[in-house]
């Protein structure tokens, strides 16, 4: 059970009823934005050869079934049962229509000859691979184009075997951009629920160019040191659902993208529409993040009811120049963080470039930024806010916000220092800040560019 807030507690006792809860005394959630398709037509890997000792290549199997749902169409699809067993296989593409159900006890484990994987053309947002030049390897399970699609079970995993992959990078012996654990591009209406998903290659659910994503109640778990083996990773996507989850990993739980520099600005489509709620994780990098790829914008991100633990920075925002794009209407509330190198960080100098080709006169547009509710304990400096001199922050509104902070080892001679808020190229105001913020956002008086939000505190 994760532990809450001080000031969640108090909510709960005074309203007899979790925080969490709306006015109804309902759980809010986002997951309507899919219907579940419940399949009358079920198959079995088993049909199709698929034996589960953890050592037959099982990749025909996947195949030849996957072909069958995608040949042979039914009347509201087919589900694919995957019963309990280690099910060895190199990656698959998924097709519409289709549940990819794993039953307890089953796990689809990703194949570690690495030699056949087959590579991909790179992302037009990005240009390239987002690791090497030239392409990428595919994600192990793979989906374009495709809609009506669930991966669901009951608790089954879906396991990437990633330390190959992990060593190949730590030696530089990559040739391409490492896999996806799964992707989905170009396509709507996908559940991701009830799944184990386990140590990937890269990031681990990368849905890009998409709308209308659900993932929901699905564990996310990757060594503290697996590179870049990021949760979830909404990329040039709409209306993406993601709660009620737990992710350990190696990078960011969860990571709102939207394009690499002239590339994304290029095929300009924005990350809009993103709710995260209710997510418990561990990571050294960032709880929430948002970017630092954002060259598309991304707007109207709501993450709420957060909990964090061992954590490198609980809330980042994060983009640079030459990424251009937009973030705009970023809202994180109801967050406890414990164990926290820096509480929030706001900055436009993070991430390189895909090239030498962008432009360094494309700037970000940061403007409304919105966090409210915001508990550290064991904290090592409460917050860093870094605008651009050229493109200012504009609107970083903070309320309600108590970080606990403690000192921390620093420097030639590990002095114990007491970290403060840093600021700068930044404006905005906050309301019952503790510690007190820098002078950039000392304003509560009700008539700064965050006064409406203070007003409906």
């Amino acid at each position: 059970m994760p532990r809450l807030p001080l000031y969640l507690l108090l909510c709960f006792a005074a309203a007899a009823a979790p925080p969490w809860t709306d006015s109804a005394g309902e759980i809010p959630t986002c997951s309507g934005i899919v219907s579940m398709s419940y399949r009358s037509d079920n198959i079995s890997i088993g049909d199709f050869g698929g034996v589960g000792d953890g050592k037959t290549l099982n990749t025909k199997a996947f195949k030849e079934a996957i072909y069958r749902i995608q040949h042979l169409k039914r009347r509201g699809g087919t589900l694919l049962y995957i019963p309990a067993g280690e099910y060895l296989t190199e990656s698959f593409n998924l097709t519409s229509h289709m549940t990819l159900f794993l039953a307890t006890g089953a796990v689809i484990k990703a194949t570690q000859e690495t030699s056949n994987w087959p590579v991909v053309a790179p992302l037009p947002s990005y240009g390239r691979g987002r690791e090497l030049p030239g392409g990428r390897y595919t994600s192990f399970i793979h989906a374009d184009g495709v809609h009506d699609v669930i991966i669901t079970g009951e608790n089954g995993t879906i396991e990437g075997q990633g330390d190959v992959w992990w060593n190949m990078w730590k030696q530089r012996t990559l040739q391409y951009t490492r896999p996806s654990l799964v992707e989905f591009m170009n396509s709507h209406d996908i559940i991701i629920s009830n799944v184990t998903f386990k140590n990937s290659p890269f990031w681990n659910i990368h849905p890009v160019y998409c709308s209308n994503v659900v993932v929901r109640y699905v564990t996310i778990l990757a060594p503290h040191n697996s590179p870049n083996t990021d949760g979830v990773d909404p990329d040039s996507s709409s209306n993406v659902c993601i709660e009620d989850s737990y992710i350990s990993t190696g990078d960011d739980l969860v990571a709102v993208k939207s394009g690499w520099d002239e590339y994304g600005i290029a095929f300009n489509r924005p990350s809009t529409d993103i709710t995260i709620r209710r997510i418990t994780g561990s990571s050294r990098f960032a709880g929430i993040a948002v970017g630092s790829e954002t060259s598309g914008g991304v707007k109207n991100v709501l993450a709420e009811n957060i909990n964090l633990y061992n954590m490198g920075v609980g809330i980042h925002i994060k983009t640079n120049t030459g990424r251009g794009g937009f973030i705009r209407n970023i809202t994180v509330s109801n967050v406890y963080m414990e164990d926290v190198r820096t509480g929030i960080r706001i900055a436009g100098d993070v991430g390189g470039h895909p090239d030498g080709n962008f432009n360094p006169t494309a700037l970000p547009a940061v403007e409304g930024l919105t966090l409210d509710g915001i508990w550290g304990q064991k904290v090592g400096q409460p917050g860093l806010i870094r605008g651009l001199k050229d493109a200012p922050f504009k609107r970083v509104c903070l309320s309600n916000v108590n970080i606990h902070v403690v000192r921390r080892k620093r420097g030639k001679n590990n002095n114990n220092t007491l970290l403060t808020w840093k600021c700068s190229d930044v404006s905005g105001g906050s309301f019952l800040v503790s510690p007190s913020p820098c002078s950039e956002l000392a304003n509560s008086n009700g008539t700064g560019s965050c006064s409406d939000h203070f007003r409906n505190l």
